[in-house]
């Protein structure tokens, strides 16, 4: 089994929203950022992936077995961090290390409080107290501490310093080095993602726009800034997105098939969601 995550032809209907026909595959070993503006269906696909809402149709399998047929100890194996952390609020520290004790048979106290310490969370400070960064941290913390290969993170650097998610990054490829463990990462703060991540999934309005190797994707794509007179010259099947601006036209466009001499930027992530989201009609 090469891989960590296989999504089959996902769907769920809400009021107003429909999750249709997502298929995204992580291969074992590797990190993958999930991205998308809010609302678009993110945390809904990582729900179903850890079993907090029903699908209507497709499949999710997690270390080659279908969701639906996971035993305990697989689910030991997977460590999730969600945005509303579901961590008791009266407890500190020691009282979550001698919860997941009994939760997890793999829990690893040594390795719990050494994430703390690293965090630097207090041991003596009951949750309610923490910080919504605090917070993020020791459900992080926990998600690294049962012998977790694979993490499933929404939102895992929000609410964190520069310097914490600098410190969450390097924890994230020190994980990795092992080929067995995986992660999969939605954050708003696509930096962070072109960072770290091997591919990128791009996620509209409940339907996957992309789902790509990170390298291969930004070497596909430039940015192009051109009058429009220069930008009407342009081979049609090139611009992927683009729009007005005051200066002229600023275009995503397939590198490959255009001038180089057109190519003003390398097109970052971050450049890619938001003009294949924002995208103007030719």
């Amino acid at each position: 089994m090469n891989n960590a995550i296989e999504i089959t032809g996902l769907s769920k209907k809400y009021d107003g929203f429909k999750l249709e026909n997502i298929n995204i595959v992580l291969p074992k070993g590797y990190i993958m950022g999930f991205i998308g503006e809010n609302g678009a269906g993110k945390t809904t696909v990582i729900k179903a992936m850890t079993g907090l809402i029903r699908y209507d149709s497709g499949d999710i399998k997690l270390f080659g077995e279908s969701f639906k047929n996971i035993g305990a100890a697989v689910r030991e194996n997977i460590g999730v961090v969600m945005d509303d952390y579901g961590l008791p609020p009266e407890a500190d520290t020691k009282d979550i290390n001698k919860i997941m004790k009994g939760i997890y048979s793999t829990w690893n106290s040594r390795a719990f409080f050494r994430y703390t310490e690293k965090f630097g969370l207090p041991q003596n400070k009951r949750i309610k107290s923490y910080s919504t960064g605090m917070k993020r941290k020791l459900s992080i913390a926990v998600a690294l501490s049962h012998n977790s290969r694979l993490l499933i993170l929404d939102e895992a650097t929000s609410g964190l310093d520069p310097v914490a998610r600098d410190e969450l990054l390097d924890i994230l490829r020190e994980f990795i080095q092992d080929e067995d463990n995986s992660v999969f990462i939605s954050s708003h703060i696509l930096s962070d993602l072109e960072k770290v991540c091997d591919y990128i999934t791009l996620i509209h309005e409940g339907r996957i726009v992309f789902s790509d190797e990170k390298d291969e994707l930004l070497a596909s794509y430039a940015i192009a800034r051109c009058t429009v007179k220069t930008f009407e010259n342009i081979n049609k099947s090139a611009v992927v997105a683009f729009r007005r601006t005051e200066f002229g036209i600023e275009a995503l466009v397939k590198r490959q098939m255009v001038n180089e001499a057109l190519i003003t930027d390398n097109a970052t992530v971050e450049d890619i969601m938001v003009m294949m989201i924002k995208e103007e009609k030719r």
